[in-house]
């Protein structure tokens, strides 16, 4: 695997993939790789001839009372998880690399980004936006691939993609989950070894909605309220638990077939979130 951390010498390696017709796949992340992050490599190297990753912990998406000195940063520990999972080139910059004077054009999501985590975490959709514009001006792939964990986020990108005309073919690849369903993710290193054990209850009030949707013994209202009611039973802090319209985020309404459910809800320190997507 090559390693850039220049706009110059990424940009150097890309051209001579470019001159042989090869196509291009673009993973970004944020580093503290799991088998999460794997699986959009793999996805990726299934449809491309040459896979990119980005690790870059952007400061622009944190918000003022998140810990953007404390994110973990593992390079040495990612670097040999993406040499394993056959990536092709690893775009690793510093922030002056990519922030090298200060920004003064934001790419903002108007009401998709506005919801759920946009309503909860002020700004954060337009430094996530911004920064993956910025890496895909960059890259330039033919295609990208985002986990569906990250469920608002995905819509946002895409969006973002279909609004500015950005000739790149979003994919989004599903939650990979630990054996008692948790959903992988960076934040759950977090987690107390008795919060740990209460964590894949979120997944399992997902799952419960769901199954009383496709009933429909219950409004959406009711199923929302219940499994809120059961999370905090539980000791989560619940910031949402909201029954929407999958292709837009906005709230379902009864007649409404294609659905997710997005939760999210603090426990303990970290921040935890999940969703399910279906037809009834």
């Amino acid at each position: 695997m090559q390693i850039s951390t220049t706009k110059k010498s990424l940009k150097e390696k890309l051209r001579q993939w470019r001159q042989q017709g090869e196509s291009i796949a673009f993973v970004p992340t944020m580093g503290n790789l799991h088998e999460g992050h794997i699986k959009l490599m793999s996805e990726a190297k299934k449809k491309a001839d040459k896979v990119v990753a980005s690790i870059f912990v952007n400061p622009m998406q944190f918000g003022e009372n998140e810990d953007f000195d404390g994110y973990p940063r593992t390079e040495q520990a990612d670097e040999e998880k993406l040499t394993a999972a056959s990536v092709d080139l690893l775009f690793l910059p510093p922030v002056s690399e990519m922030y090298p004077e200060k920004s003064e054009t934001t790419v903002t999501i108007a009401e998709l980004a506005e919801s759920h985590c946009g309503k909860s975490r002020k700004g954060h959709f337009d430094g996530v936006a911004t920064v993956v514009a910025k890496l895909f001006n960059l890259v330039q792939p033919d295609m990208a691939f985002f986990g569906e964990k990250d469920f608002q986020q995905l819509l946002v990108i895409r969006k973002m993609v279909e609004d500015l005309n950005i000739p790149i073919k979003i994919f989004g690849v599903e939650i990979v989950r630990e054996s008692d369903g948790l959903a992988m993710s960076s934040r759950n290193g977090y987690l107390s070894e008795v919060e740990r054990e209460l964590a894949p209850k979120l997944y399992q009030s997902l799952c419960t909605a769901k199954k009383e949707l496709l009933v429909g013994s219950n409004s959406l209202e009711i199923v929302e309220q219940k499994q809120i009611g059961y999370l905090t039973g539980l000791g989560f802090d619940v910031d949402y638990f909201s029954i929407c319209q999958s292709g837009n985020l906005q709230a379902a309404g009864e007649g409404d077939k294609d659905l997710v459910i997005l939760v999210a809800a603090k426990l303990g320190t970290p921040r935890l979130i999940d969703n399910i997507y279906f037809s009834r």
